[in-house]
């Protein structure tokens, strides 16, 4: 008998059949710049940024899937520069290409090109970036032209699409548009994750207002409401950027959803100082259909031109912990001091 089921158990693996696991594991962090070679290569790194993830790659290497939002484009020369307010203080960057062998051996999985910085080299910008992530075998999803990616790892099929309000990129503020293509991702996959780039920027922004933020005349949404409704959708983890600090935490529908990651490797060009510096590695623990068991936070801090260290001081876990008890009161998450978000007990 036990020979038996030997051969069946062959047989079924040999079909391609195996259990899925009963818990998966999503990692969420911030805006990623490696440093820029634009107006010239002082804004770059010393041994092509090789050492930015050096502290943390273990960390990041630990998921099942590991995403960030990648600011800027992948690209050596070339491209359209677009217009700067101020060309002293241009806010305008470029990576080199090779720079991409960074995220993967750090070990991301996909990335966000959903974002205000993803254009900046126009169509040659964006297609470099596609195609460098591509050749390192990254996912990518954000752009008009490339919405959603669908992938599997150890027999979980993962869905992932971006949104930001800007050009090129899935419109943040069109939720018909939005909700669709969750719906479309949620029927094919087992695990829907949503990025976002919304919100207004700067440490007066920290908190999440649950109405419209304009900024510099730019809507930059309601992503209170938006993280709920492409839940209710289908969504299963959302994670934000855009306001270049950290926000709070919050699980809905037992969906988790993170407001902003922050800075989380913003070499050069990007301001790092006092609250800007401070950036959380969340790793969500979800079942294998996206629902929330736990997440864990690990803090971290950026200094001016250095490498993302680990914040021994878990700063920004407190933040994260005061930010989540002043906007959402009503939560029954606990956030504890070690860095582990559980849902409250019955």
């Amino acid at each position: 008998m036990r020979a038996v089921f030997i051969l069946i158990g062959l047989l079924v693996a040999s079909a391609g059949f195996s259990q899925k696991k009963d818990t998966i594991t999503v990692i969420g962090v911030g805006d990623i710049m490696m440093g820029t070679n634009y107006p010239d290569k002082g804004g770059l790194p010393p041994a092509d940024g090789t050492e930015l993830f050096k502290e943390v790659a273990a960390i990041l290497q630990n998921a099942d899937v590991t995403m960030g939002n990648l600011e800027g484009v992948l690209l050596d020369e070339g491209g359209t520069a677009k217009t700067c307010r101020d060309p002293k203080v241009c806010y305008v960057f470029r990576s080199p290409v090779k720079y991409a062998d960074n995220l993967a051996a750090a070990g991301f999985d996909v990335m966000s090109l959903a974002n205000n910085h993803a254009g900046d080299f126009g169509d040659a910008g964006r297609r470099s970036s596609m195609k460098t992530l591509d050749q390192a075998g990254i996912y990518h999803a954000g752009l008009t032209t490339t919405p959603y990616v669908v992938f599997e790892k150890d027999s979980v099929r993962y869905g992932f699409t971006a949104f930001a309000p800007n050009s090129g990129c899935l419109n943040l503020n069109d939720l018909p548009t939005a909700k669709a293509i969750v719906q479309k991702l949620d029927s094919i996959s087992d695990v829907v994750i949503v990025s976002f780039h919304g919100g207004a920027e700067g440490p007066q922004h920290q908190h999440v207002p649950r109405k419209n933020e304009i900024f510099y005349g730019e809507n930059r949404g309601n992503v209170y409401e938006f993280a709920h409704q492409l839940i209710d959708a289908g969504a299963d983890i959302i994670f934000g950027h855009g306001p270049h600090v950290t926000r709070a935490v919050e699980v809905y529908k037992n969906r988790f959803i993170a407001y902003s990651l922050g800075n989380f490797c913003t070499y050069s060009g990007i301001n790092v100082s006092g609250v800007n510096g401070l950036a959380p590695i969340i790793k969500v623990y979800a079942t294998p259909a996206g629902e929330f068991l736990k997440a864990h936070i690990t803090s971290t801090n950026q200094v001016f031109r250095s490498y993302v260290r680990v914040d021994n001081e878990k700063q920004v876990l407190k933040r994260i912990q005061q930010l989540t008890r002043e906007d959402f009161p009503e939560s029954t998450l606990k956030i504890n001091d070690d860095g582990w978000i559980l849902p409250a007990t019955k």
